[in-house]
């Protein structure tokens, strides 16, 4: 395992200094397309956009096993310039499943296909509807994915089995009422009234206590230049996470209904829109238990934690969503990361990295079993 440890590495010591923003990963996906196709695999470029997927079959019956990583950086501004930084660990997912696809192919496999799937654009939240849409899970029966963890959750050495991240939504809405003249108050309809409504009418929007959800304002807009006169729009954005999809579809519906009710409280019209987001995650029992004896065979009984619960979105769960007959699963790795995900300043030991390779292995292994013998 020392070669394997070396080459993550490697790996991910190269796409560190090549960090490049969702659907923008050119020299990220040229790079791991090169390192594929030195191997046994077939290669496929443009997947969803930047993506690049990866096929290697035994030539037996078998299934189709995916590995997923992530390429995509997150846009920071730092001292008034902007930039790309890999400040939530992607560099490492796609090292990671680089690495396990090379070993892979050195040792060869008993049946079945182990597919690579390096996907653009998860921070966007539609990298994988995209993929999705040129058929990358079509012919796909166990999809695996993995995501460094910040130290709150789980520290060096440690690994849940199943990441239950929340399903997140974000909408809009443009609060529509009607101009006049400071003096002529009487005249208009203040557009601010109908959002200052709307905010009140979001924080008393009540859900199920035993299941986590939240709504929140996290934009609000209003009025122009001239300081003397009643704005009639105003803009505003919501921000709505739920730990299961049934809670975030009533959550939607009661948001509609508050933004809407709280404009017209005060006489103003809403227009509400869904700008997206992604679902919760739905895991299959068979692939939660593998990957429990996957950690525990890698980093003993101490190192495995019970599944772990976010309300951070992932927009892996679009597969399981897009086809329901796919058995999904979802390593949480402990890396001691600091100080968290999406800090331009993030850390992590790169110790874990050869965890969450052997981990992999691990699971594929049992899956469809690698060697030739």
């Amino acid at each position: 395992m020392n070669d394997l440890a070396k080459r993550v590495k490697e790996v991910w010591s190269f796409l560190h200094t090549i960090p490049e923003v969702g659907f923008e990963e050119f020299k990220t996906a040229a790079y791991l397309a090169q390192e594929l196709r030195k191997t046994n695999f077939d290669v496929k470029t443009g997947i969803g956009g930047t993506g690049v997927i990866g096929m290697l079959d035994s030539g037996h019956p078998g299934p189709t096993i995916c590995l997923r990583g992530d390429m995509d950086a997150l846009a920071h501004h730092i001292n008034n310039q902007d930039c790309a930084i890999h400040s939530c660990g992607h560099d490492a997912h796609s090292a990671m499943v680089l690495t396990v696809a090379e070993y892979i192919a050195a040792q060869g496999i008993k049946k079945g296909k182990v597919k690579i799937l390096f996907q653009p654009a998860e921070e966007k939240l539609f990298g994988a509807l995209r993929t999705i849409e040129d058929g990358a899970i079509d012919d796909v029966d166990v999809l695996l994915g993995i995501h460094l963890r910040p130290i709150q959750e789980a520290k060096l050495n440690q690994a849940t089995s199943a990441l239950c991240h929340g399903a997140s939504y974000v909408m809009e809405a443009e609060i529509q009422g009607k101009a006049s003249h400071g003096a002529r108050p009487h005249l208009g309809i203040n557009a601010i009234d109908g959002a200052a409504a709307v905010v009140n009418a979001i924080n008393a929007i009540h859900m199920n206590p035993v299941i986590p959800a939240t709504v929140k304002v996290t934009k609000l807009q209003a009025g122009g230049a001239a300081l003397n006169a009643i704005p009639d729009i105003a803009k505003m954005a919501f921000d709505l996470r739920a730990q299961d999809n049934l809670t975030m579809e009533e959550l939607q519906k009661k948001a509609v209904q508050a933004i809407e009710g709280g404009a017209s409280s005060v006489g103003a019209r809403a227009a509400v829109r869904l700008l997206g987001g992604c679902p919760a995650a739905v895991y299959h029992d068979d692939v939660i238990v593998l990957a429990r004896k996957a950690i525990i065979a890698v980093l003993g009984e101490d190192g495995l934690l019970d599944p772990i619960t976010t309300p951070g979105g992932e927009d892996f769960h679009f597969f399981a969503q897009h086809k329901p007959s796919l058995k999904t699963g979802y390593i949480g790795l402990g890396a001691d990361l600091t100080p968290g995900l999406h800090s331009p300043d993030m850390v992590f030991d790169q110790a874990a990295l050869i965890n969450g390779v052997q981990i992999l292995i691990y699971m594929v292994n049992e899956l469809i079993g690698i060697g030739k013998g």
